[in-house]
């Protein structure tokens, strides 16, 4: 009797767990996914680059010389034509002193030798001298004007130097520390030849590189668009170049993103061959001078406009080797693991060139307990970027 109530009772538990084992083995998980759909896209790449000021004028003392004075206050705003610094000045104005001298003797000279010949030609005339004579008095009244002229220019260039020993400001903008200071001997190495910087800040210059494959692509694609207009018939080549130029932002050291936008005003003419890069410079207003000559920041360029894109976020896929996967829900809700070729990085987003088509979907959630052939309910959800223009 007890026999047999041992075995019904081992009988009803070993059905039980068989039961909450047949019940885990037919639980089907519900897991997020994130439909696949083409879209336009522009595609944005970001180069780093150094800032400038519109303009960056050194400061230098054309004249050596003790620095006498300096007239502004470092770090502020001057305007052009301020009086910045003053070399002493004294020996300059002795030499100036001394060629008006040297002109005024120049000059008695040339009155003698003129007065010379004057008295020489009437005898000439009458052959109470000799040709040779007369040829003399006439070199000799030549020599004396190009000894004027001489003393003349001397005179002007020691006038010059002397107008060097006061340094003005350029232009109007902000100028930096100085790089001597009050009675040190300047303008002659190995003291400081440059003795400031003025800089325009009313706009700034940002500097950046493109390797020659980045230079490559960007031209084909510009090219292949425009051959693209010709034969559609639309005229949009010079607007789409101009977007092109006129729609580029600049990205700070901290992150935050400027908030006017500038333009590419320069591209060099040649790739340099020791770096196989290519320069471009943007220009962007900078009203409240915020951006300072010196800065590195990001230049952030629409290089493209990539069409019926498929964008898979970034989180989906795994790369090993350099290969990328992700796991995608078949017709059967059954997952399957899939090797995919990348493009370029859109925001949260990996553009999908190949390996996957449109109206897929890909698992967002879960991904270390998914295997492939596991059947799942999928969630279709939206993919919210967390990256946000400032």
């Amino acid at each position: 009797m007890k026999f047999s109530i041992y075995a019904f009772v081992f009988s009803a538990l070993f059905l039980a767990s068989c039961k909450e084992k047949q019940e885990v083995k037919t639980t089907i998980q519900k897991l997020q996914v994130f439909e696949v759909k083409p879209q336009t896209v522009p595609v944005y790449k970001e180069f780093v680059g150094q800032i400038y000021g519109k303009s960056d004028i050194p400061i230098r003392a054309r004249v050596e010389g003790f620095l006498d004075k300096i007239h502004f206050k470092e770090g502020g705003r001057v305007e052009k034509g301020q009086l910045l610094y003053s070399v002493d000045p004294e020996p300059y104005m002795q030499d100036v002193t001394s060629q008006k001298s040297k002109l005024a003797q120049s000059k008695t000279n040339l009155v003698q030798k003129e007065s010379d010949l004057e008295r020489i030609i009437p005898l000439a005339e009458m052959d109470a001298i000799s040709k040779r004579e007369l040829d003399m008095a006439r070199a000799k009244r030549d020599a004396a004007k190009s000894e004027v002229k001489s003393a003349e220019a001397t005179l002007k260039l020691a006038e010059i130097n002397l107008g060097y020993a006061d340094i003005y400001s350029p232009l109007t903008g902000l100028i930096g520390r100085t790089l001597a200071r009050e009675g040190e001997f300047v303008g002659k190495d190995p003291n400081p030849v440059i003795l400031n910087t003025v800089s325009n800040l009313e706009s700034i210059r940002v500097q950046f590189f493109l390797s020659e494959n980045e230079y490559l692509a960007i031209a084909r694609e510009y090219k292949t668009a425009k051959k693209a207009q010709k034969e559609s018939g639309k005229v949009l080549v010079e607007e789409d170049e101009k977007e092109f130029r006129d729609n580029v932002e600049l990205i700070f050291s901290d992150g935050t993103t400027y908030g006017l936008k500038g333009n590419i005003d320069f591209i060099d003419r040649s790739v340099d061959p020791n770096t196989g890069a290519i320069l471009l410079q943007a220009s962007f207003s900078n009203p409240d001078l915020l951006i300072r000559p010196g800065q590195f920041g990001r230049v952030k360029i629409n290089v493209r406009n990539a069409e019926n894109a498929l964008l898979v976020p970034q989180k989906c896929l795994k790369e090993l080797q350099g290969k990328y996967s992700l796991f995608v829900v078949n017709a059967e809700n059954k997952v399957e693991a899939r090797q995919v070729e990348v493009g370029d990085i859109v925001d949260d987003y990996w553009l999908i060139e190949s390996g996957l088509k449109a109206g897929e979907k890909v698992v967002l959630e879960g991904l270390q307990k998914v295997r492939s052939g596991m059947e799942i309910v999928p969630e279709v959800v939206a993919f919210k970027s967390r990256k946000q223009k400032i």
